[in-house]
């Protein structure tokens, strides 16, 4: 199953930075959110990525939305990974890889690196933008444009 756009995030849980439970649950119904899979911690451009969703965080939260990222690193190497560069938003590890085949998400390049999907979801749930593009920089851009016109 792909979510796309109009449908419904399912509900979710998985082990944050700091080792917690996160439940989609406890912010679904509140604020928006973005939740953005990406491939892997310290690479390149998903650290240009996170880097980027960071010095754009105020601009999120002006809008009332929340950050989350996604990938298969383990909860430690995310907390490396976030405390090295001042992450302000939560990290979700996903080991078992259970959330990127819950949500749908391709891998790229002929099937060999995990896919670099962004969702932008109201706060109601309904998934209102999916962007797929290796380019890490500008999934920030179309999540902003998109909670703008919210």
């Amino acid at each position: 199953m792909v979510l796309k756009v109009g449908d419904s995030i399912p509900h979710f849980s998985a082990l944050d930075t700091n080792g917690i439970l996160f439940e989609s649950q406890s912010v679904i119904g509140k604020k928006p959110l973005v939740i953005y899979f990406y491939p892997k911690d310290n690479t390149r451009v998903c650290t240009e990525q996170a880097c980027s969703f960071r010095d754009q965080y105020q601009d999120f939260t002006a809008l009332g939305a929340e950050v989350i990222g996604i990938s298969s690193d383990s909860v430690r190497a995310h907390q490396r990974f976030a405390k090295q560069y001042q992450l302000p938003f939560l990290l979700l590890s996903d080991a078992n890889k259970k959330l990127r085949n819950l949500f749908g998400v391709p891998n790229d390049l002929l099937g060999l690196i995990p896919g670099r999907v962004t969702y932008v979801v109201d706060r109601e749930g309904v998934i209102q933008l999916v962007f797929n593009s290796m380019l890490g920089k500008i999934h920030i851009q179309k999540a902003l444009e998109m909670l703008k016109s919210m």
